[in-house]
């Protein structure tokens, strides 16, 4: 069970950013007894409206500072396909397979491994990773995995589980070192990442890709949760 929690709320007035419906959110983080973090997102609104809530913590398994940041960390996310984008990182709309592609994590890769692979276009317009990827559990009632991070040098494994179709995975491409973190560091290019769990993104604007649509009756919830231990 929860060891200790903490919930926040916000009230988005109607017109709010351009959006309609008056929308309440809450956001609770919990701890459980093994070292869980569990973050679940829940959204009602009294109109129809469009909502997809994630958390955009970034990882680096090595170590604040290290000198490699992720490029030696291996990452596994279980997606046969994700979601390509144009110039601006928008999803075009398709659906592409993984299978032969720097995109494919489905049996675990190095992170060093494709991210300055000029000949794929996708990773030329991202400058790396930042992309959506089509879970292959779909959307779960109960959280699922959705990426598994590991640092071989350290033991040090961080495995994401989300009740959303998709994860965002973003290879840190626009740190460019104005950020300084705790011990002085500077924060460069790829010296974290994030994994994001959610909808896809552009999905109101992209038939295929579902509905983010909430209304009175129809309200929105999302569970991720952080676990993380250390590989014997």
């Amino acid at each position: 069970g929860a060891q200790a929690s903490v919930t926040m709320a916000l009230t988005s007035p109607a017109g709010d950013q351009g959006y309609p419906g008056k929308l309440d959110v809450t956001v609770t983080y919990a701890l459980d007894d093994h070292g869980a973090l569990a973050i679940d997102f829940a959204a009602k609104s009294d109109a129809a409206t469009i909502v997809n809530l994630t958390n955009h913590a970034i990882f680096n398994l090595a170590g604040e500072g290290s000198p490699g940041g992720i490029y030696g960390q291996r990452l596994t996310i279980p997606a046969a396909r994700y979601t390509p984008v144009d110039a601006a990182l928008i999803p075009t709309g398709e659906l592409k397979p993984v299978a032969g592609t720097v995109f494919d994590f489905t049996r675990g890769r190095s992170l060093g491994d494709g991210i300055r692979d000029g000949r794929d276009p996708q990773i030329v317009a991202g400058r790396g990773w930042d992309h959506n990827f089509v879970l292959d559990k779909g959307a779960t009632a109960e959280p699922g995995l959705a990426a598994r991070m590991e640092d071989p040098a350290s033991g040090r494994v961080l495995e994401v589980l989300s009740t959303a179709p998709g994860v965002q995975f973003y290879s840190g491409n626009f740190l460019d070192g104005t950020l300084i973190g705790k011990g002085g560091h500077v924060y460069r290019m790829g010296d974290g990442l994030a994994l994001e769990p959610q909808l896809f993104p552009d999905t109101p604007n992209q038939p295929a890709f579902g509905s983010a649509r909430v209304a009175p009756g129809k309200p929105y919830h999302h569970r991720m949760i952080y676990r993380v231990s250390v590989a014997r």
